[in-house]
């Protein structure tokens, strides 16, 4: 049993109460539960309670042992002088506040429903191989909670990267324009270089690439150069093309004081990438945007759906990049493909919507850019074929997004009572509908 059960039990208020009393045998009467306090302190606060004749008001605490209050060093921590009830699953120890005075304490095990704890055991000890949880169980839950979970789970996940948003805009310094440049970058790096683009993000600042932004060879002379591909060596050495930015990026970089920050080629990564992800790729479809779309954050914001978002970031790459993977490496290169445009919008341009509408207070915008993600085609991989394989509604990237949260928030670390899939089936018997 994990101590989340307990919290569980004591929220829901499962458990025998009758002739309710604590460890030293007064009686309990339990008014209010409390509500669950998601920051440091107590478990529950604003709980209520009679306690023989008095009747309390102040926080609950629950752990597994009451020998837990002392191995957490509450007893010297004035935050936890508000309890008046210690709930545990075995009484091993009085504890007390800071003061020295008793904290009444009230032992759940032996007030536990067996078949409450045997369907809450049935899921979370469930084999580490398997896929989920309540695998096995699924057919006991409606299509409804099913739904609703993906939904909530999608919200959740949205809310999380916009949050996320909501952190690099005021590193910012509340520049929008500023956030959406450094959002797009660590984005193209579609996860195998997302760092070193975030990082090249910071060393070659907006302000700089906005005096240049009508030049395209000089955008690319500032991208390539500041990532470090301008270095000269046996591919390069006699490609002109290169060459030419080579001598554009030295004097802009002297210009600007660039070469400090500037990063190395070892920093960018290959391994396991088609040539078409190669990071000079993806800095030439860079190069091209911000040269194509110098008012980066008004365009993604005013889109009003899929396809002209889509049609936003197919800026034309030179015809050098287009025959070549990386600096002096010739080669037939494809465009931005359909996926990765896709992978954009849901990872850059919905989660900065999101922000920024919470940021100026408009809820249509929140919902209308969540929309988008129903616009677009389901994902697949390892994650999202699980459920498909439990036949779990998978028709758009909403409910991709939806399933992949659920997978890392609920599912795996087996957060199962937080799950309205799981609460359902902790609750009811196992009886086929």
């Amino acid at each position: 049993m994990r101590e989340d059960f307990l919290h569980y039990i004591w929220q829901h208020q499962y458990f025998d109460k009758v002739d309710l009393r604590t460890a030293d045998g007064e009686e309990i009467q339990v008014l209010r539960p409390g509500h669950r306090n998601a920051d440091a302190g107590p478990d529950f606060l604003n709980a209520r309670l009679r306690l023989g004749e008095v009747e309390w008001n102040g926080a609950v605490e629950i752990h597994l042992r009451a020998s837990d209050w002392a191995r957490h060093s509450h007893q010297t921590d004035p935050k936890y002088d508000q309890v008046i009830l210690h709930v545990v699953g075995s009484h091993d120890a009085d504890v007390a506040r800071t003061n020295g005075s008793l904290i009444p304490t009230l032992a759940l095990q032996p007030r536990l429903m067996p078949e409450l704890l045997a369907r809450y055991q049935a899921l979370v000890e469930a084999p580490a191989a398997a896929p989920l949880p309540c695998a096995p169980l699924l057919h006991l839950v409606p299509e409804i909670t099913k739904t609703m979970m993906i939904e909530r789970a999608l919200l959740e996940r949205v809310e999380r990267k916009a949050d996320t948003i909501m952190d690099l805009h005021k590193h910012l310094g509340q520049d929008w324009e500023a956030t959406a440049y450094h959002a797009l970058m660590a984005a193209f790096g579609f996860q195998k270089n997302s760092e070193p683009l975030a990082r090249l993000a910071k060393a070659l600042p907006l302000a700089v690439l906005r005096r240049h932004r009508h030049d395209q060879r000089q955008l690319e002379a500032l991208l390539f150069g500041q990532a470090g591909f301008l270095s000269e060596n046996e591919e390069n050495v006699s490609d002109e093309y290169i060459q030419d930015l080579r001598r554009e990026y030295e004097f802009l970089s002297h210009k600007y004081g660039l070469l400090s920050t500037a990063l190395h080629v070892h920093e960018w990564n290959y391994l396991r990438l088609r040539p078409a992800n190669f990071p000079p790729v993806r800095l030439s479809q860079l190069a091209a945007l911000l040269h194509a779309r110098p008012a980066l954050f008004d365009a993604l914001l005013t889109a009003q759906s899929v396809a002209a978002l889509t049609e936003f970031f197919q800026a034309t790459v030179p015809a050098y990049w287009r025959t070549h993977f990386r600096p002096g490496r010739p080669g037939k290169v494809p465009s931005l493909g359909k996926s990765s445009t896709d992978l954009l919008i849901t990872n850059v341009v919905v989660p900065l919507r999101v922000a920024y509408a919470r940021h100026v207070g408009q809820p249509a915008l929140v919902e209308s850019s969540v929309a988008l993600l129903s616009e677009l085609p389901a994902e697949h991989n390892q994650y999202t074929d699980v459920y498909d394989l439990l036949n779990f509604t998978h028709r758009s990237a909403a409910d991709s997004q939806g399933l992949l949260a659920l997978h890392k928030s609920y599912c795996a670390p087996r957060r199962c009572l937080h799950c309205a899939i799981g609460n359902r089936l902790v609750q009811q018997p196992r009886v086929a509908r």
